[in-house]
């Protein structure tokens, strides 16, 4: 950080960037040099043979240049590993150095052609030398193609318009000049992302949802990315210095807890109840994932048990569950159930921009119509993820501002139209009028089946609803307080989307900004710690993160918009606070829904611990959840089978001991 400026424009990477690739074809470099030495000096004397002159010319050339590239790369190399990250002062020269490098591949790929055309006319020498030469021409153009492929990555299509500030100085741009650059960027940006977006997701049609989440998702992405002057590998090692941070913080303040009490009798039959309603609806939501979850969690068994269902003709009983798309899921949905045909009044795997497959069943040990809603799997789903703006909701309830995260309210809305108007609840509570509704899903399906119960709510009063693992974005304060009455949600230890919406993503870059800005060691120092740590886990109090003294006035400015960050504190990016930054209108603060249920797990487990972690289950405020964890389950602790295999371990040991109070004596917020 900052993104070099080469040729005029910014680029995707940093100048202390050039460490690890820099060692890596520095090696190479040298160990190709050594065998084209050895080489030379083992067969110089049988290079009498026709075109023999031409061949020892060329080697003698090639190891002149190699030299040379050698010597350029090391010092490219050694400035890389100079200054801090966000005190590029001295690698100044870095790009001088990367001129001359870029420069020496034209004589390589001039020596490189002349090699090959050297071979093809046939040289009648030692078979060992021609071979030799083979492979440095074969090298070469490795190395050059894979540069080729390095610069397309690095390259940033707005590099040409940031080029011109990334070192300008605070003091060279007032408010004015900031305010029309950030808002030219985020323009220029937000074209950039949607075309990116069209080209990843070229596959799923162009209709008017996706054109609209295209635009959305772009949107958010300008927003968010334009006023940084951060690389990728700044991000990664922002990360790896917030986890250190985070668990040193958590280690010093372990000392410190207060006197905790025991929960009452109540509560924790409260929670036992709702446990044991989770453990059994947690099946239905991850049977809406259909038969690759079901495989996936079953990788030597599953396609054996559900074959027969995606080979064999359709049955009558099979023609008996509405429904579109089913090919092998229904086998899947089966055998995660428990349930039989007869059991389903319809199953959709009908997936698009903001529609959602989902599945309506009679669950007879619960006598619940149970309504499944799948999760994120695939790129449309992505996208409904993504349309992050909120909208209001327009319900017949007391709450007033019924704001909501647009793109799943948009897959609830459509959930609830196919229910209603194709008369699939009505079917349903027709074969089994006494039975009561009760919604569930996981992530992306947990925050439309949180909507949907909403939604639902004043024709069916004793709607229930499971969120398992739901998005933090998902509704305003008076709706979060409004599902309290009837919906529960469950997160499972530190994962990310429990705790991931528009404010706490913005809270996360500041955070990012403010350790880098602190952090007195050059980034490969940082990567290298931060990898061991992660596989081997050790003392986050061993590496400082803090510039002694304080001192931050030689700090170059991360933030294009925001030019006084570091240097007059900006009240927007004060380091001395810990609150998300504020939202722009079209973002405000989203809650999760419902009361939660928080899985810890029970101490650590390490990185290759064997044994099967142990999890305590308390209620938790939504507060708890209001910033995002760092680690390495962030992301496996949303998956569903690592969810239920969670549950099954709660369920487990709470049955097993019913009178036990809460582990370690953890006081229980019943929300």
């Amino acid at each position: 950080m900052p993104g070099m400026v080469l040729f005029g424009r910014r680029w995707a990477i940093a100048s202390d960037d050039l460490v690890f690739p820099g060692f890596l074809e520095l090696f190479l470099r040298v160990l190709w040099w050594i065998g084209i030495l050895t080489l030379y000096l083992t067969y110089r004397g049988k290079l009498n043979c026709a075109g023999g002159a031409l061949l020892s010319s060329y080697l003698i050339v090639l190891l002149v240049l190699l030299a040379v590239i050698i010597c350029t790369m090391l010092a490219i190399v050694c400035v890389s590993m100079k200054g801090t990250i966000c005190n590029p002062g001295p690698r100044k020269s870095m790009s001088k150095l990367l001129y001359i490098r870029l420069m020496l591949f034209l004589p390589e790929m001039v020596w490189a052609c002349l090699g090959a055309s050297w071979i093809a006319d046939g040289v009648q020498c030692d078979r060992a030398v021609v071979n030799g030469v083979i492979a440095t021409v074969v090298v070469s153009w490795i190395i050059i193609l894979s540069t080729v492929v390095t610069i397309v990555i690095v390259f940033d299509p707005l590099g040409g318009k940031m080029a011109p500030y990334s070192s300008a100085v605070p003091n060279h741009l007032d408010s004015q000049e900031s305010s029309q650059l950030l808002n030219g960027l985020k323009t220029a940006a937000t074209s950039v992302w949607e075309t990116r977006m069209k080209f990843l997701c070229c596959c799923i049609g162009n209709d008017d949802h996706t054109r609209v989440a295209f635009s959305s998702t772009a949107e958010l992405f300008s927003t968010y990315f334009s006023d940084t002057d951060l690389v990728p590998s700044d991000i990664a090692a922002g990360l790896t210095l917030l986890h250190q941070q985070q668990d040193s913080i958590r280690n010093n303040r372990e000392p410190e807890e207060g006197i905790s009490h025991s929960p009452g009798s109540s509560q924790e039959d409260d929670l036992d109840a709702e446990l044991e309603n989770c453990h059994h609806y947690m099946q239905f939501a991850a049977a809406a994932y259909g038969w690759p979850l079901y495989i996936y969690r079953n990788p030597f068994t599953g396609l054996c048990r559900i074959g027969g269902d995606c080979c064999r003709s359709r049955t009558t009983e099979y023609d008996l569950v509405g429904g579109d798309q089913l090919n092998c899921h229904f086998g899947s949905i089966l055998q995660t159930t428990g349930l039989q045909y007869g059991d389903f009044v319809h199953v959709s795997f009908h997936d698009k921009v903001y529609e959602l497959p989902f599945l309506v069943a009679l669950d007879h040990r619960k006598e619940a119509v149970v309504v499944a809603v799948r999760g994120t799997m695939s790129l449309q789903d992505i996208l409904t993820d993504l349309s992050a703006e909120s909208e209001t909701l327009d319900l017949e309830c007391e709450v007033k501002d019924c704001l909501a995260h647009k793109g799943i309210s948009q897959a609830a809305r459509y959930v609830y139209r196919r229910l209603i108007n194709d008369g699939i609840l009505s079917q349903a509570f027709s074969l089994a009028p006494e039975y009561r509704l009760v919604i569930v899903g996981h992530s992306l399906g947990a925050g439309a089946a949180a909507l949907l119960s909403i939604m639902l709510r004043k024709s069916h009063p004793e709607v229930r609803c499971y969120a398992f693992s739901p998005p933090r974005g998902l509704l305003s304060k008076s709706l979060y307080e409004y599902s309290k009455n009837f919906t529960v949600s469950i997160v499972l230890g530190k994962d990310v989307i429990p705790r991931l919406s528009v404010t706490t993503f913005e809270d996360l870059k500041k955070r990012i900004l403010r350790v880098i800005a602190h952090c007195n060691k050059p980034k490969y120092k940082i990567l290298l710690y931060g990898c061991w740590y992660e596989l081997f886990g050790g003392d986050p109090d061993n590496f400082p993160t803090e510039l002694d003294g304080g001192d931050h006035r030689d700090l170059t400015q991360p933030l294009l918009g925001e030019q006084s960050l570091l240097t007059h504190g900006s009240p927007a990016y004060s380091f001395s606070s810990d609150s998300p930054l504020e939202s722009p209108s079209k973002y405000p603060p989203l809650y999760p829904p419902g009361r939660i249920i928080h899985l810890e797990e029970e101490g650590t487990s390490g990185r290759f611990s064997c044994y099967t972690a142990q999890y305590t289950a308390k209620w938790s405020h939504e507060s708890e959840f209001n910033k995002i964890l760092i680690g390495p389950k962030m992301l496996t602790d949303h998956m569903p089978d690592i969810l239920m295999r969670a549950l099954d371990s709660v369920v487990a040991n709470r049955a097993a001991c019913v009178s036990c109070p809460a582990p370690g004596g953890a006081p229980v917020d019943m929300v």
